[in-house]
């Protein structure tokens, strides 16, 4: 399952996270045109949800949990539409960069004019049990 993480939310309320790590997330549906434009037809992988923190959920959705298995951070170029007249800047069609990392803090540093948006996190779901050592 592959989960787009906003830069935004992992800023205000999510935790670090690393290659290996079990994660619990709340997650909603994704909206495909979004990570289209950024990162073009060709180059958009298939992103089954979005974790979220901000009601974008039902109350009382059960988390998705599973092992972080890769994590890329997403850098795009933004500016105004064209023609459009406002100054309200979006991602420019086509001009998102993935870089595979293996741990996320929400904080990836922008790439010069390219500018962190998020990450894009492979898990596999389910949990993997945790093996305790008896003491005798």
């Amino acid at each position: 399952m592959t989960v787009w993480v906003d830069f935004w939310q992992m800023q205000c309320c999510g935790k670090p996270f690393r290659i290996g790590d079990q994660v619990a997330w709340t997650v909603r549906a994704t909206d495909p045109d979004w990570l289209e434009v950024m990162l073009g037809p060709q180059a958009q992988p298939a992103v089954d949800a979005v974790e979220d923190h901000h009601g974008g959920v039902p109350q009382g959705t059960a988390p998705t949990r599973g092992t972080v298995t890769a994590i890329a951070a997403v850098h795009c170029r933004y500016a105004p539409r064209p023609g459009s007249g406002s100054l309200t800047r979006y991602p420019v069609p086509g001009s998102g960069v993935l870089t595979y990392l293996d741990s996320a803090d929400g904080w990836t540093p922008d790439r010069g004019d390219e500018r962190f948006a998020g990450y894009l996190v492979q898990l596999k779901l389910g949990t993997v049990p945790t093996v305790r050592a008896l003491v005798l």
